[in-house]
Formats: C-alpha cells, sequence, structure tokens
C-alpha cells in the first residue's frame, strides 16, 4: 500500500480517532500507535477501560495487517491485561507473525510510558482480494 493510500485508510477509522487514537509509526506488517489517556478512557474503578486497550490494540493491528494492500479483516482476536493504568500514555506496538495469502497473524504489544507491560493482543486477518484503500 502507498503512503498515501495508508494514510487515507488510517484517516477513515473514525472510531480509533473519536478514541484519540494516534499513528506514529507505520511499515509492511508493523505499526505504533499512541493513546492519551483521557477522563473518558477510565472505568468506574478509575484504571483504563479494557475496551480502550483493546481499541488501541486493534487500531495498530488494522494498520499492520492492512499495510499490504489487501483489505484485511479480524477472524479472531484475543487479549490478555497485566497491569492497570490510570494515567499517562499506552502504546501499541504491532509485529507481523505470520503471512501468507489468505490468513495472516499479529502480535500487538500494549505498553505504558515506561515500558511496562500492560497487555498482549493476538490477531488473526483474513485477507480479501479488494484493496484496503480505494483512490479518493
Amino acid at each position: 500500500m502507498t503512503p498515501d493510500e495508508m494514510a487515507r485508510f488510517i484517516e477513515k477509522d473514525q472510531f480509533a480517532r473519536y478514541l484519540g487514537v494516534e499513528m506514529l509509526d507505520r511499515g509492511p506488517g508493523s505499526a505504533r500507535a499512541r493513546l492519551s489517556i483521557q477522563p473518558h478512557h477510565l472505568n468506574s474503578a478509575g484504571t483504563v477501560h479494557g475496551g480502550a486497550i483493546f481499541s488501541l490494540a486493534d487500531a495498530a493491528f488494522a494498520v499492520a495487517s492492512n499495510s499490504h494492500g489487501p483489505l484485511s479483516m479480524a477472524i479472531n482476536v484475543s487479549i490478555s491485561f497485566f497491569a492497570s493504568v490510570t494515567e499517562g500514555a499506552l502504546y501499541a506496538e504491532a509485529e507481523e507473525v505470520s503471512l501468507a495469502p489468505k490468513l495472516a497473524t499479529y502480535v500487538i504489544r500494549v505498553t505504558d510510558g515506561a515500558g511496562r507491560r500492560v497487555a498482549l493482543f493476538q490477531g488473526t486477518v483474513y485477507r480479501k482480494t479488494e484493496r484496503a484503500a480505494s483512490p479518493g
């Protein structure tokens, strides 16, 4: 996918943008994203909501898995949480583990600003024949 196509693809993710996810870096099969923690990201216990952590990881997963061009849609994901966070920023780093014509698998590590492990997300996508981003 060209840099312009990827920029359009990222811009179209309205939910990630709504949450405040910022894409820091991207490459073939990889992505790095940040979420600056705001009060609306917190749950009733005062820690970052698991859904916000999942969504950050999922945004990095989407960019990494669609970076090769074919539209890639999640068919299986899982997440494990290791630590709670109340302030600062969270980072999600996606790494491609396996790439085949129809399926690809990714691991996304979520850390806090100090590099402490917060969560581990694993996802598999189905790679369709249509392109992830179209011109315009």
